[in-house]
């Protein structure tokens, strides 16, 4: 009993060590707040600073109709935990446009929001695609148009600080690097279609979060069953990931609708699934309902649940449901994927972490940040293996750190904060 209560003080010690820095980082005031308003629409954004850390920040940019300043601010401030993971060592931004990304005037909304947002973006600021905004086919263009060298320009400027020479080469690498066509045939659903390092990274790397995990903390990912929330980019990439190293799929919920089978996806249906996809969306012939598949799919049962849509979704009621039913990991795709008020660390968030394990944001989904990364180093190897081979060692390396400071199954979210927060603040 004494050393149960010994542990129990340690607990409780090192939880709230990380929770005065991780107030410290959340009260600290953005740097930069930029708010833009379309002359044309009524579109308005927000570009967020958290800070310029190594005198750059970098943070995507993303498209919806709710988005608010807070959520900007809350999201440049996970990017820049994300980058003590994946590198450079710089500060987080973020930018969110409030429009509706289908409206047929998005593109016009976008090339004069790159127009203001310019001497940012050829100075300190960095940024890409996110939520309904395309890396390739969007941003690298527009930019392009603009006389943006690149999206990350800022921060081959403001950061890597060379000479004109260094700084091109460096831009030559992100140029070619992102829109890759991925050919290897154990890293692409098919090698006959272009599917791009910018469209499969981020979802290998929630994949590779989940496989890493089983190797350091015990078990095995096979047979294992999987619940993915989305079924864009992130989601569908690491759905198939995971279904490759032998996970079973047993449904998967989106906003358009859904798709339950307790018996599980065969490895050929949920390629067919991800590759008739004509959107960022679910879509097949016998599709549930949102409002069918909603009331279902946090009872059918599985080990591993992939929250990989918009932020703020999993509810207390929905996290309760996938425990009781045999949850054991969740590995996030999504940028802070609890429905909590905080920024980080919610009630949502902490019962997670203290009755599953919790493979935070900031490492699972880290892979478009590290690719990044990769592409500003010197004499790096431009083969998507090597791109994705140092994506999986950045988020295995950040997870045996995190294991060394505490091996349970339980608290992996807190410690990695506190790991991250400690070069911060």
């Amino acid at each position: 009993l004494t050393f149960l209560f010994f542990i129990h003080l340690q607990k409780s010690y090192v939880y709230k060590l990380m929770k005065d820095l991780l107030k410290k980082f959340e009260d600290k005031k953005p740097e930069v707040v930029f708010q833009w308003e379309d002359s044309q629409t009524d579109a308005k954004g927000w570009l967020v600073i958290n800070s310029l850390r190594g005198g750059a920040a970098a943070g995507g940019t993303r498209m919806h109709r709710s988005i608010t300043k807070e959520e900007v601010i809350a999201l440049a401030k996970t990017m820049e935990v994300k980058f003590t993971v994946a590198g450079p060592p710089i500060g987080g931004a973020k930018t969110g446009i409030n429009f509706d990304p289908k409206d047929k005037r998005k593109k016009g909304v976008l090339k004069r929001w790159f127009t203001a947002a310019k001497p940012l973006i050829k100075s300190y600021y960095g940024t890409g695609g996110d939520m309904n905004i395309d890396e390739v086919d969007e941003v690298m263009p527009i930019c392009k148009e603009e006389g943006i060298h690149f999206p990350l320009e800022g921060v081959v400027t403001g950061h890597h600080r060379k000479d004109e020479a260094g700084k091109m080469k460096i831009i030559d690498q992100l140029t070619k690097g992102v829109p890759l066509i991925v050919k290897n045939e154990k890293l692409t659903p098919n090698p006959k279609k272009n599917y791009s390092v910018g469209n499969l990274i981020t979802g290998y790397g929630v994949s590779e979060a989940v496989l890493h995990y089983y190797t350091i903390y015990g078990g095995s990912v096979e047979d294992k069953r999987v619940i993915i929330q989305g079924w864009g980019n992130v989601a569908g990439s690491a759905a198939y990931y995971l279904a490759q190293a032998g996970a079973v799929i047993v449904g998967i919920i989106d906003k358009n609708g859904g798709l339950i089978n307790r018996d599980g996806f065969s490895f050929d249906e949920l390629k067919s699934i991800l590759e008739n996809r004509t959107s960022n969306f679910l879509e097949a012939d016998n599709i549930m309902t949102f409002e069918e598949v909603d009331k279902e799919i946090w009872s059918v049962g599985a080990e591993i649940f992939i929250p990989a849509a918009a932020s703020r979704l999993l509810s207390q009621k929905q996290l309760d449901t996938l425990i009781e039913n045999g949850l054991e990991v969740i590995s996030a795709g999504a940028n802070v994927p609890f429905a909590d008020k905080e920024i980080f660390f919610g009630p949502i968030s902490k019962c997670a972490d203290e009755k599953v394990s919790v493979l935070p944001d900031f490492i699972a989904n880290c892979g478009m940040a590290r690719a990044f990364s990769y592409f500003m180093e010197d004499d790096i190897e431009m083969i998507d293996s090597s791109i994705f081979k140092a994506v999986s060692d950045t988020i295995k390396a950040a997870l045996q750190d995190t294991y060394k400071m505490n091996n349970n199954k339980t608290a992996i979210s807190k410690t990695a904060f506190e790991i991250a927060l400690k070069q911060l603040v």
